[in-house]
């Protein structure tokens, strides 16, 4: 009798990063493969919402919870996501928090005898802790392959240190332009947060590789260069939410608080032409300040496209009364034109509706990838993370996109940019030859997501590799 694989996944503590993790342990589900998530207290519950269809349709999903030793590391008891870090300059004792999951690891670990880990990015000290169990560790980023090679290409020739405006050296293409302002902070200068940046690249190579959400067909060149320059191993299985379909309610993916219920912002959507409506959001970290805020509002009112925006719920405050009084005027102004959210909102359902016709995004890889699956193309306003390389992956190369004009890495609070160059992306991507252009190149990649995804495609074939070779070596390493 052959011994059902059995997969922990290990994913940080943020939204960004629990979303296509949950994806990922189902779509492993439907290979037959025994999926058990880690999660952290407070992430548990969400967890199990997401995972409760698959279960009922029969996949094997169970769900893990490790303490997060808050207090031990000098938080605030029960901070066990980054949501709930008081302070950026508290995040260094979250990471610690994190390094202190070792122990706990290993024990969940040794009690449950898992074939393979998959972990995060951010736990680069699990591949050791996986050695130890004599499993194999995969690293999952969460992000494109050209974005992972681009860094690595910058971290390892530093060309940012002689030049203002430099091309990425020996990566493929020669011309991809990035300039110093452009970088994380922690590229530019020595921060704590740059030795968990060197150990998670150098971890790529270490470990026994890497699983990656997206597609061959659409970044083959890099896929390529990955493995033949830069020597790492990698499975392309995305798009993951195209594959779990009927299995995910994606409704349910990363809700939290919302001001409307899904079905009257798709009723809205519904209400509306093809290709009619912009969706303006900067997913659950990006912050803005209010007068940013209002000149997003100005450049979406003189663009006169019709738009869905959703503006993120902060905790309440004066600030936050005063963001309400003109926000509500706005609403009214731009009542049956306009639909304004707070909070959450149903992302990929409404990137689905065919009355969408373009995305204002973070470009968060989340984000940019959903889009793409959804054949809708993009306004590019980065803000930090990898997020100025997604963009030239959109705008450069895919050409599904165009910049609003952000050019400088900002960790949450995002660069400035003024209503005139908000109403002139908007329009460009609405309106016009280009636009139509752009969208006819983004179904084109719609299509081929589909198709990497289905029997026989490019993402079913390297998800089928991969357990193949994970069950091979189960097989050889049972007792």
């Amino acid at each position: 009798m052959t011994q059902q694989l059995h997969i922990f996944f290990f994913p940080f503590m943020a939204h960004g990063h629990t979303i296509p993790f949950i994806d990922l342990a189902i779509l492993f589900a439907t290979k037959g493969v025994k999926s058990t998530i880690i999660a952290t207290p407070s992430n548990a519950p969400h967890i199990k919402k997401v995972t409760h269809k698959a279960n009922k349709l029969g996949y094997q999903i169970d769900t893990l919870v490790i303490k997060f030793p808050a207090v031990e590391a000098g938080l605030p008891d029960g901070c066990d996501d980054t949501d709930k870090v008081p302070s950026p300059d508290m995040m260094p004792k979250f990471f610690l928090a994190v390094e202190m999951l070792k122990q706990p690891l290993s024990d969940l670990l040794k009690q449950h005898c898992p074939h393979c880990l998959v972990a995060d990015m951010f736990f680069p000290w699990t591949t050791e802790v996986a050695a130890m169990f004599k499993i194999p560790r995969i690293v999952f980023h969460g992000t494109c392959v050209f974005s992972l090679s681009a860094m690595e290409h910058v971290r390892l020739y530093q060309p940012h240190k002689s030049k203002e405006t430099f091309t990425i050296p020996n990566f493929p293409g020669d011309d991809i332009k990035m300039t110093t302002a452009e970088l994380q902070d922690y590229v530019k200068q020595e921060t704590w947060r740059t030795k968990l940046f060197n150990d998670s690249k150098a971890t790529e190579s270490e470990c026994f590789g890497v699983i990656v959400n997206s597609f061959y067909e659409l970044e083959s060149v890099y896929a390529d260069h990955y493995t033949d320059f830069l020597g790492r191993r990698a499975w392309y299985v995305g798009p993951i939410s195209l594959s779990t379909k009927g299995v995910i309610n994606k409704a349910e993916r990363g809700k939290q608080y919302s001001s409307i219920e899904e079905h009257e912002c798709l009723k809205w959507l519904q209400s509306k032409d093809r290709n009619s409506v912009v969706y303006i959001c900067f997913g659950s970290t990006t912050n803005f300040v209010d007068s940013q805020l209002m000149e997003i509002a100005k450049g979406l009112e003189a663009s006169g496209q019709q738009f869905v925006w959703v503006v993120r719920k902060e905790k309440e405050s004066n600030d936050e009364k005063g963001k309400e009084n003109w926000l509500l005027e706005f609403e009214k102004r731009m009542e049956g034109k306009g639909l304004v959210i707070r909070g959450w909102a149903p992302q990929v359902l409404i990137l689905e509706n065919e009355a969408i016709g373009g995305f204002v995004t973070h470009c968060g890889w989340n984000s940019i990838l959903e889009s793409v699956t959804a054949g809708v193309p993009v306004i590019t306003w980065p803000v930090a993370a990898e997020q100025f390389y997604n963009e030239k992956l959109s705008v450069e190369v895919l050409k599904i996109g165009v910049g609003v004009g952000a050019r400088k890495w900002k960790r949450l609070v995002g660069d400035f940019v003024k209503s005139e160059a908000i109403e002139k992306a908007v329009k460009e991507i609405m309106v016009g030859e280009k636009a139509m252009e752009m969208r006819n190149r983004a179904k084109r990649f719609a299509d081929m997501a589909k198709k990497a995804v289905e029997d026989g495609g490019s993402s079913e074939s390297h998800l089928n590799a991969l357990i193949g070779e994970l069950s091979s070596i189960a097989m050889k390493t049972c007792k």
